[in-house]
């Protein structure tokens, strides 16, 4: 997208003035009750004014209005009020000073009739307290507009399985429709995810109810989430549809679908593969993984004519998809052992375990670990023998496994991934250790061979002379290889996602001695990516108020659950939720510019989570937030007078350090300087 672009600039807009109201309305809440109580505010602020540095100021009446120079907040100044503890310290202190005539100045100073000092406790709590109470009524108001705009939410549902994770061991499959999760309905994807990243009691599992398309009955299955990483998951992505993307590609570049004549086009829906009826995403994922090496005849339905005169309709064209060719460098690398078993799969009944390695199928070598899952859905139906070496065995095992129909697939995209074999029900580990070079490959021509251990790949994006004019923007990728860090498939799999003229950088060692090569990818003869670069829309649906109560309704409902989310948040961090999962402004920014991408309605609800969120972070009972005001007033409430000054300046120094440490830290993660892994 170029900085020209309008659109570009009007979502930056909307963004801007979105965030400012947030922050506008929390300072304005302390301003509006301040000023009702009696109490002169000398500055009122979006921003901060560091070292007086500001991007505008005016004063209207007896307050200086701004924008300061730091966008990350904002404030209220109110006369003898002061949350800096060097001038709070000089204030008391100055208070103390000996001579009758000095400590009468102080007390004037300190306690004016319009000091925030000389009010009553009750009406200093009700100013600290506005803040958070306007941030709930403004998640409120801009929820119920969002409703009655019409909100579109992600279908909560299947659209792909991580290999090996949690949804994978339980046999979720591609189209499954999530009913429910512990006894609650889900009616959206982010009603699955706070379900299972926040959800209590995760070593039990989770019970999930699904609708699978062609059962009758609903399933229910236990399901382990993975909760090694940022958040606990189960790995599965959001529903999709048969129709080609919307949004900013319609295919893979370089892909089998990228060359299609004529093209593919944004918006089209595939009705038809080799005249079978495609009614849904599972029917057509099924259909491509059976024949991922055959030219497929897909018919899509397309709208024609002029939309903006309304005179437009729809044909139906047939174009022919080539197979995908799986883009390699030319490395057999070493089968690992098993990580995971699938439920209800061959390989559970024949009681195979993780650990397991498997060193003989049908008497022979695996083969190519990477290209074993495609050979075994080749041969359903059909029964082989598997030896297998067991910790604690003496001898290999030799167990009989007839494969399964297999009509899904997986794709590991995600560092650490295992390889799956859907015909047999395994994962399994590919190591870095290199098997064999396949002769004439990239890999054979630069010197690798068999022993070699890779320790290092990076994805290296095309120059501005191969690529002039990039889709989209690549970035560099480098993915570590040891024990921990098991990655060859997430590597495969994610040059099939980069631009043409991509590049990979490999290190590895021999004989301990470190080498290197630049390595150009190429397409394999007869190894076919099932998904040919077709890229779909994602499944959606609106939540639309019919009427004035019913957006009330929505609008309570979606401020009350946002702000519980943000409860939750807070109170699994540092146990169930990892800090790295935090956000900064950068991050808060990213994603409110992808709401509003979407739609104004979008942003509206990215605001209400937004606000609830500032409201219950700044009502935490920590010094120089609202919430630690609260609980020093509290005190003085019931004691009768303010705590003591030493304490004061004390408190006010930790919260100081904690919320510029916070910052330093989310910031820090924001902008890379600190890793989220």
């Amino acid at each position: 997208m170029s900085w020209l672009d309008l659109s570009l600039w009007i979502t930056v807009l909307k963004v801007a003035v979105g965030l400012g109201l947030v922050i506008f309305v929390h300072e304005l809440g302390h301003f509006a009750v301040a000023k009702l109580c009696g109490v002169k505010c000398e500055k009122f602020y979006l921003g901060f004014d560091i070292a007086g540095l500001k991007l505008c100021k005016f004063t209207w009446g007896e307050t200086e209005y701004g924008i300061g120079i730091l966008p990350l907040g904002g404030y209220v100044k109110m006369l003898g009020q002061e949350d800096n503890p060097a001038r709070l310290k000089e204030e008391i202190e100055r208070a103390k000073q000996s001579g009758e005539a000095v400590v009468e100045d102080a007390k004037a100073a300190l306690f004016d009739p319009r000091s925030y000092l000389a009010q009553s406790v009750p009406k200093r709590m009700a100013i600290i307290s506005a803040g958070v109470v306007m941030n709930l009524i403004f998640a409120f108001l801009v929820a119920c507009i969002a409703f009655g705009m019409g909100v579109k939410r992600m279908a909560c549902g299947v659209g792909q399985i991580m290999p090996g994770e949690a949804a994978w061991q339980a046999n979720l499959k591609v189209g499954d429709q999530i009913i429910e999760i512990d006894g609650e309905k889900t009616e959206k994807f982010r009603d699955m995810q706070e379900a299972i990243s926040l959800g209590d009691n995760l070593q039990h599992g989770k019970t999930i109810v699904v609708r699978r398309p062609g059962v009758e009955k609903l399933l229910s299955f236990t399901v382990m989430p993975n909760s090694s990483g940022l958040l606990p998951k189960i790995g599965i992505a959001n529903p999709q549809t048969t129709t080609i993307s919307t949004r900013k590609l319609v295919t893979v570049p370089g892909s089998a679908a990228a060359k299609c004549k004529p093209p593919l086009e944004f918006g089209d829906r595939v009705v038809k593969i080799d005249d079978v009826p495609i009614e849904s995403y599972a029917q057509l994922h099924a259909y491509l993984a059976l024949h991922p090496e055959k030219t497929l005849a897909v018919t899509v339905e397309r709208t024609v004519g002029a939309k903006h005169e309304g005179a437009h309709g729809t044909r139906q064209l047939t174009i022919d998809v080539a197979p995908n060719p799986t883009r390699r460098l030319g490395l057999v690398m070493e089968m690992g052992e098993v990580s995971a078993v699938q439920a209800q799969s061959p390989a559970a009944a024949a009681g195979i375990r993780p650990g397991d390695r498997i060193v003989n199928i049908d008497g022979k070598l695996p083969g190519d670990p990477m290209t074993l899952p495609e050979r075994l859905r080749s041969r359903a139906g059909q029964t082989i023998t598997l030896t297998i070496e067991r910790e604690g065995e003496k001898q290999p095992i030799r167990v009989e496994v007839p494969l399964r129909r297999a009509d899904w697939y997986e794709t590991p995209m995600e560092a650490g991934n295992p390889m799956t074999t859907p015909a047999l029900g395994i994962a399994y580990h590919v190591l870095s250790r290199v098997h064999a070079t396949i002769e004439g490959s990239p890999a054979a021509r630069h010197g690798l061979r068999t022993g070699d251990i890779i320790v290092e790949a990076s994805i290296i994006p095309p120059d501005k002379h191969t690529c002039p004019k990039p889709p989209f923007p690549q970035k560099e990728l480098t993915l570590r290889f040891d024990k921990e860090h098991r990655n060859w498939p997430a590597l495969i799999y994610t040059l099939q996602e980069t631009l043409p003229g991509t590049m990979v950088q490999l290190e590895w060692l021999r004989q301990k001695k470190e080498h290197s090569a630049t390595l150009q990818p190429v397409d394999s003869a007869d190894w076919f990516n099932p998904d040919r670069g077709l890229l779909f829309e994602p499944m959606y649906f609106y939540q639309t108020a019919g009427s004035f109560s019913e957006a009330i309704k929505l609008g309570a409902r979606e401020t009350i659950n946002a702000t519980l989310l943000v409860y939750r948040f807070l109170h699994k961090l540092g146990t169930q939720v990892s800090p790295r999962a935090l956000g900064g402004p950068v991050a808060i920014f990213v994603v409110a510019k992808h709401a509003a991408e979407q739609s104004t309605a979008k942003l509206l609800i990215f605001l209400t989570l937004l606000s609830a969120n500032l409201a219950v972070i700044n009502f935490l009972p920590i010094p120089l937030l609202d919430g630690g005001h609260m609980v020093l007033l509290a005190w003085e409430g019931i004691r009768g007078k303010p705590a003591d000054q030493r304490i004061q300046v004390v408190l006010t120094y930790i919260g100081l350090f904690f919320i510029l440490g916070l910052m330093a830290w989310v910031i820090g993660l924001d902008i890379g300087l600190i890793s989220r892994h």
